[in-house]
């Protein structure tokens, strides 16, 4: 069994539907995983550890949250290399902060990144099943990996 760690920020709860839904996925490919709230991941010794690592954040004004901004100085500390990632993120419009924060992880961080890049849905599509299928198809390619 692998571990995952789904760090995520939230301004709607949008976003950590998002992370519960990925986290169901990763737990029927049977891995165990933890959501964890960004705020909660004081430093690099809470992201060390797991084989593979999704990072969430909304689109807020065109960007990703102040919060992840911080968070990712954290877990570049953390030394990724390698490891497997992916990113998602929630949005109303315009959505940048997903492919922002899955571009680090490959580029940064460099990380074995998914070949799907990262998951990126509307909050309307997060209201209805489709929203839940695309977030556990999405952990299970993933897990595959593991």
């Amino acid at each position: 069994m692998k571990k995952v760690l789904i760090a995520y920020s939230s301004r709607t709860g949008t976003t950590q539907k998002m992370a519960d839904y990925l986290a169901e996925g990763f737990r029927m490919s049977d891995n165990q995983v933890e959501a964890l709230k960004i705020s909660t991941l004081k430093d690099e010794k809470d992201i060390s550890g797991y084989d593979a690592y999704l990072f969430g954040c909304p689109t807020y004004h065109k960007d990703m949250t102040g919060g992840m901004k911080q968070f990712l100085f954290k877990a570049e500390r953390a030394n990724l290399i390698g490891k497997i990632a992916g990113a998602f993120g929630s949005h109303t419009h315009s959505g940048e902060a997903a492919p922002m924060v899955f571009d680090t992880m490959q580029h940064v961080f460099k990380m074995d990144v998914t070949t799907l890049g990262p998951l990126n849905l509307t909050e309307e599509i997060m209201s209805n099943d489709e929203g839940v299928k695309a977030c556990h198809d999405y952990a299970k390619a993933i897990a595959e990996k593991l």
